[in-house]
């Protein structure tokens, strides 16, 4: 149920807004962060984006209240190795459901 609360809120916005804002400023020295979408794939909005928008937005939510009640370098640690999974498995979702749609996402290669 709360899924789809987050969901119908999503779905009120422009697809064009930004996620909530991660406290990068604060990420572990020598961390990197995973690529999070900006723009749905093929430029195709449906459910299967906002699905990927909500799973975004709950991952950086659980982040912050962890952060939030870390207490030491390994909860911290904890909290964005977390987060990372949670970041990667929802676009691998995404990715998953659009190539079933027949959508593909782009992937450029630069190189000789």
């Amino acid at each position: 149920m709360k899924k789809w609360t987050t969901l119908a809120v999503l779905m009120a916005l422009p697809a064009s807004v930004a996620v909530a804002a991660v406290p990068y400023g604060s990420m572990p020295p020598g961390f990197e962060a995973p690529h999070i979408r900006t723009a749905p794939i093929a430029g195709v909005v449906n459910q299967y984006w906002y699905n990927y928008k909500a799973d975004i937005l709950e991952a950086e939510k659980e982040l912050t209240s962890d952060l939030r009640h870390a207490t030491d370098r390994e909860d911290r640690w904890d909290a964005w190795d977390e987060w990372e999974t949670e970041v990667v498995d929802a676009d691998k979702d995404y990715v998953k459901e659009m190539r079933k749609k027949g959508y593909r996402s782009g992937r450029v290669t630069v190189g000789g």
